[in-house]
């Protein structure tokens, strides 16, 4: 299926590692160029190295997303070295690291860091790359949610609400954007082996006491299999794989819409 993506720019934010890299390599096998913008930027670079094909340019650009100046420096980083963006995925978050159930094994105090990256973050995103694509008149804005923000997870209930808040200000911003030609959508993964997803449940294994404990690997996987319809975990590819659709003219009718790809677990519950 050709995605007619050849040529095109593409930011991904949190590109350096997991989605982010996975839809930075997904889009340049389409022929498109891509900036990964990343907190470390000698991953980013690194991982800008290793794309190649179809005579795409990669590049890896610091950028810290909480910080709206650095956000602006690194859109006009991209601009100035591969080209006006034409889509941007935004894939950077964090969790609190923490077991979040019942929600008072966390404090306050655990917050502010998890909303600060996850909302705010997108937020400074959103308000630089939008109105470029606006005055363009095309374009298109993906958001990298969780099934968590749907069904109130209580395992990191920072990262959850931070996630509610990332689907609804894509619709806003779908309903606002919609009559420049610009589309916004969001992807929520369900249940991926990420370092942030690996953090969370790890604190959760390690909750239970010694002599119940499973292994982690054990654990995790008969977890997987009661909550996952489809009883596997999904992979960055595979989040990647919607994300890029999305951002292409196959996607053209679709905006304002919350994508689940997470092996019927929004479903099950």
């Amino acid at each position: 299926m050709n995605l007619n993506l050849e040529g095109h720019v593409c930011v991904i934010t949190g590109g350096a590692s997991g989605i982010g890299r996975a839809t930075a390599i997904a889009f340049a096998t389409e022929g498109a160029h891509v900036a990964l913008w990343d907190l470390d930027s000698a991953a980013a670079t690194n991982a800008a190295g290793m794309i190649t094909g179809n005579a795409t340019r990669a590049i890896g650009i610091a950028c810290d997303v909480t910080d709206e100046a650095s956000v602006a420096q690194a859109l006009a980083l991209t601009a100035e070295r591969i080209g006006p963006v034409d889509h941007l995925v935004h894939a950077a978050a964090i969790g609190s690291g923490k077991f979040g159930f019942p929600f008072t094994n966390l404090t306050p105090r655990d917050w502010p860091r998890v909303l600060e990256v996850n909302i705010m973050g997108m937020t400074h995103v959103a308000h630089a790359v939008g109105p470029r694509l606006v005055a363009r008149g095309k374009g298109s804005m993906v958001f990298v949610a969780s099934v968590a923000g749907q069904m109130g997870s209580q395992t990191d209930p920072p990262y959850s609400a931070s996630k509610a808040a990332n689907i609804n200000f894509a619709q806003c911003m779908a309903k606002d954007l919609a009559p420049h030609g610009v589309r916004v959508n969001t992807v929520c993964p369900g249940m991926v082996q990420t370092p942030l997803n690996r953090a969370v449940w790890q604190a959760w294994h390690d909750a239970a006491p010694a002599v119940e404990r499973l292994s982690y690997d054990e654990w995790s996987e008969r977890k997987i299999r009661a909550v996952v319809p489809l009883g596997r975990w999904q992979t960055p590819e595979a989040i990647a794989d919607m994300i890029v659709f999305l951002s292409s003219d196959r996607a053209a009718h679709v905006t304002g819409q919350t994508i689940n790809v997470d092996g019927g677990c929004v479903m099950h519950w």
